[in-house]
């Protein structure tokens, strides 16, 4: 590693060598390559003299890239595209001056971001599936487990963990969607021009505009591109990179809440993230257990949300046909965007495969604030039993407001104990215990998860099957 020089923690840190490979220079350059190669050769089939031997020479040369040559030409050229042109030229004197033929800059700019847009959201969707399946099974897994619910990030109705797996859950399946419709969108510029005219290549054919058709069709299919925009500027639509911008922003923020959520748990000592046996947690405070790989969700989530407004800003500042003010960003913002996101989902997938509930915490907690929560069921008990609901609820609030002041006090909750010397609703207490029963009060939160799970998560997964799992790792 060059010390010397800045490197991003994204590729040093937190990326998975996947996605650094997508967004790698041996990736975009040889890419450049492919396509210089897919539009002579379709040039050839279409007329044009271009010979066996030109062709022959640019694929024997098609991974060798020279960058210290390359970076010397565009040192005194101050054009990256026409740099790689007079160095791949040197490797092929022969087909040197049928390389690029009639094609823009953004030929091989524009239609590789394509590629690595695409091939992007490919490694994306199996990070989510993967994630989808793992939070599936503990949802299942958890889905009669009453806990204590939140609102306000106050104590509220029961419900169960799985009831809450499952809101972490019905967004990344969400973001799956939106993940598949923004793939659909994406098309390849193919052979446009510098306006999106195409002017250059129906010169070139003599202006046979069923050939500039074809050209257009044959390179966008050797790309691996069934589709492709019908008009372009000298760029495909900025609102694309935007579109895509917003699934990854979704994605991030899907992760930042649940992995807020497990913060929170950890704090309380209910739901841990994996701790392993040689990690340190602090090193001021050797009893700390922090949650590291869900602070970092967080760090890296907050990242890309606010990266999005950037691809907003391109997408509205393109002037006419093109304006190359988005140059430079859109080199730092793409790719950053899916190296953070990919590594979300990497901690992501690692910490949902080995939480760490602790039952007795949470059961203890929600005991805690029982009585509380049961005051509803209590109250109907006492109507039932005939007596005047205004006045039940009046002596329940009395009941829960003198506990509450025990319990700001110190003292363990006396709910029980106020309740039996009630005059008006202390024939209640006997059953307390029955009426205290946890799953008493967490609704229909099991049934709940199983027709989320069975109604939605299980055919969506159904669509993936074969696709092949990843698994979540921590670089450091």
């Amino acid at each position: 590693m060059d010390r010397e020089n800045y490197t991003s923690p994204l590729s040093s840190r937190y990326a998975s060598k996947a996605m650094r490979f997508n967004w790698s220079d041996t990736k975009k350059f040889t890419t450049w390559r492919q396509l210089w190669i897919a539009l002579a050769e379709s040039e050839q089939a279409l007329g044009l003299p271009i010979s066996d031997e030109q062709l022959d020479e640019l694929r024997e040369h098609a991974t060798d890239i020279d960058f210290d040559l390359a970076a010397e030409y565009e040192g005194k050229l101050r054009h990256d595209v026409m740099a790689h042109v007079h160095a791949w030229g040197d490797q092929c004197p022969k087909a040197r001056g049928i390389i690029h033929l009639g094609a823009t800059s953004c030929f091989v700019g524009d239609n590789t971001d394509l590629v690595q847009l695409r091939d992007g959201i490919d490694l994306v969707r199996r990070q989510l599936v993967t994630l989808i399946g793992q939070l599936q099974a503990f949802a299942d897994q958890w889905k009669n487990l009453p806990v204590l619910g939140y609102t306000h990030y106050q104590p509220a109705q029961a419900t169960t963990l799985g009831k809450r797996a499952c809101l972490w859950l019905q967004d990344l399946v969400d973001d799956l969607n939106d993940l598949e419709h923004s793939a659909s969108m994406i098309r390849f510029r193919g052979v446009k021009g510098t306006t999106g005219t195409q002017a250059s290549f129906l010169n070139l054919f003599g202006g046979d505009h069923a050939k500039v058709v074809e050209l257009d069709e044959r390179v966008s299919r050797a790309m691996g591109f069934e589709r492709r925009f019908t008009v372009t500027g000298q760029t495909y639509s900025r609102r694309l990179d935007f579109r895509i911008g917003q699934v990854l922003s979704g994605i991030c923020q899907s992760a930042h809440k649940f992995a807020t959520d497990l913060r929170l748990m950890s704090g309380r000592r209910e739901v841990e993230e994996p701790f392993e046996e040689k990690q340190i947690g602090s090193s001021a405070m050797p009893w700390k257990r922090n949650p590291m790989r869900s602070e970092r969700i967080c760090s890296l989530s907050r990242y890309v949300i606010s990266a999005l407004d950037n691809t907003a800003h391109t997408a509205a500042n393109q002037w006419f046909e093109r304006t190359l003010d988005d140059s430079a960003n859109r080199r730092i913002t793409l790719a950053e965007m899916f190296l953070a996101t990919d590594a979300v989902l990497n901690l992501y997938l690692n910490v949902t495969s080995g939480m760490v509930v602790h039952e007795p915490v949470l059961a203890a907690h929600l005991a805690e604030e029982l009585p509380f929560l049961a005051s509803e069921a209590l109250m109907m008990e006492a109507v039932a039993a005939g007596k005047d609901r205004q006045d039940v609820h009046e002596a329940f609030r009395m009941i829960s407001r003198n506990a509450s002041e025990a319990i700001h006090k110190g003292r363990p909750n006396p709910f029980r104990e106020l309740l039996a010397a009630d005059p008006l609703v202390g024939d209640l207490a006997p059953r307390f215990d029955e009426i205290l029963e946890p799953a008493r009060h967490i609704g229909r939160a099991p049934e709940q998860v199983d027709e989320f799970l069975t109604g939605e998560v299980a055919p969506l997964l159904e669509n993936y099957d074969g696709l092949g799992a990843v698994e979540g790792e921590v670089r450091v």
